[in-house]
């Protein structure tokens, strides 16, 4: 048995309940805004009854050669650090988390940054992050007697809930916003079983409607406003730190979506530096694309105080929410961390995707903005040369392999949209070539294009 001993505090008002006690939508009864799980005991450990940062390190990496399907997770072998489960039996795995730590050379090399790496979250068994927060909130859900789960999706919380949904014997139901979803997302979600609503609505109005239904049904939601999801989602902050032998990085470049991510991120780091396991917290900076930039415009014209919402259009089906539920936490991470908020354009996106490409780094279209904003944020002199910088890639590149190919092809972007950019992208395009079928036509080809 775990000592499972959290609660849930309200970000907006402070008020506190017990797990089981939340509404189904998750919103606080008094002020509407949304949970986070607090440990209560965790900032009072002092003397004997602090954790021995050292002795969990060692417990951690020696899990890592256990042959214990729990401690064969990412997420679950930090499970003292997410008592969220009455018995660790009851969670749902899918050996997600422990994946890699990448360095970029030739982006470092062009930016002029000494250390600069990639932490590719889309190599989680379903292709993205949020594998992570789904094994922590569905493993809630099944311990507490559900038998259906839901979640609205720009795609890839489909694919992971319907997937872990699977594995446990859970139903699920995903709501998609009509035609707005990448169809290899959409695909998974099929395929591992979930009944898939398409909605003549976007991500946004999805949400209304199922918060509309688990307020009626006894379905448990499995949106990022579930509390349960960032526990999940802040353990690629341990996997970073233990990576840099328990340092953390200068920098931490986060896209935002419905910016639940960047959120749990800084509870993972806040965390670590409370209990004494590391010695400070990154900077964590939030970048948008242009057509769903609701947080970067809040901190243009107030700081980050008040956020209006924004009909969100962007290729990078991920980040395409114009009224994102996580807001607040993710301004007050930025804000305590000393980070910023940018949005790119959808230019700037996919050189940035076909630069990550030609290191050998596949990523889908929402990833890529870290990169493009990392540009921005060096053109600004806000990064250092001397500084370590590790950019969050989110989702697989075959998670939206029609984005790649239209690129390649030149049929993804408008000429407006290629104003002033012709040189660069015209460098990274690689569309295939026909050739007649003899050896000497493909290496005058290789000829030609070597020229």
């Amino acid at each position: 048995m775990n000592d499972n001993l959290h609660t849930l505090r309200c970000f907006g008002c402070g008020a506190r309940i017990a797990g089981p006690d939340a509404r189904p939508d998750f919103r606080c009864a008094e002020c509407g805004d949304l949970f986070e799980v607090e440990y209560a005991g965790w900032g009072q450990r002092q003397g004997l009854n602090r954790p021995n940062p050292g002795a969990l390190k060692w417990l951690w990496r020696e899990r890592r050669c256990s042959s214990e399907a729990l401690d064969q997770s990412g997420v679950w072998r930090f499970r003292e650090l997410l008592p969220i489960l009455d018995n660790f039996g009851d969670a749902v795995s899918l050996h997600e988390g422990n994946t890699p730590l990448y360095k970029l050379k030739r982006a470092a090399r062009a930016l002029g940054i000494d250390q600069l790496f990639a932490k590719h979250q889309g190599m989680n068994p379903t292709g993205s992050f949020k594998d992570t927060g789904m094994t922590a909130a569905l493993s809630v859900a099944r311990e507490r007697g559900f038998e259906w789960v839901a979640c609205a999706s720009t795609g890839n919380t489909s694919a992971a809930m319907a997937a872990y949904a699977a594995r446990s014997g859970l139903r699920s139901l995903v709501l998609i916003p009509e035609g707005k979803i990448a169809w290899g997302k959409l695909s998974q979600a099929m395929d591992y079983g979930a009944i898939t609503c398409q909605l003549k609505s976007d991500f946004d109005g999805c949400v209304r409607v199922l918060t509309q239904i688990v307020n009626e049904a006894p379905i448990y939601l499995l949106n990022s406003v579930n509390p349960y999801r960032l526990e999940g989602q802040k353990t690629p902050a341990f996997e970073i730190a233990e990576a840099f032998d328990w340092t953390v990085p200068d920098h931490l470049i986060v896209p935002g979506g419905n910016l639940a991510n960047s959120s749990a991120l800084g509870k993972g780091f806040r965390e670590l530096h409370e209990l004494g396991l590391v010695a400070r917290m990154p900077r964590i900076s939030v970048i948008q694309a242009e057509g769903a930039n609701p947080l970067a415009r809040s901190f243009v014209e107030n700081n980050g105080e008040q956020m209006k919402p924004v009909e969100a259009h962007t290729r990078a089906t991920a980040i395409r929410i114009g009224n994102p539920a996580s807001w607040r936490k993710a301004a007050r991470v930025i804000k305590d961390t000393g980070g910023w908020c940018l949005d790119v354009s959808e230019a700037e996106i996919a050189i940035a995707k076909a630069e990550l490409g030609a290191e050998g780094l596949g990523c889908e279209p929402a990833s890529a903005v870290t990169l493009a904003g990392l540009k921005k944020l060096r053109e600004q002199g806000k990064v250092a040369a001397s500084e370590t910088v590790v950019l969050l890639l989110t989702g697989h590149t075959l998670k939206d392999a029609d984005y790649t190919i239209n690129f390649h092809r030149g049929t993804l972007l408008g000429d407006d949209e290629v104003a002033g950019h012709q040189q660069k992208i015209a460098a990274l395009q690689r569309n295939a070539v026909a050739v007649d079928a003899t050896p000497s036509a493909v290496l005058a080809t290789l000829k030609g294009l070597a020229g």
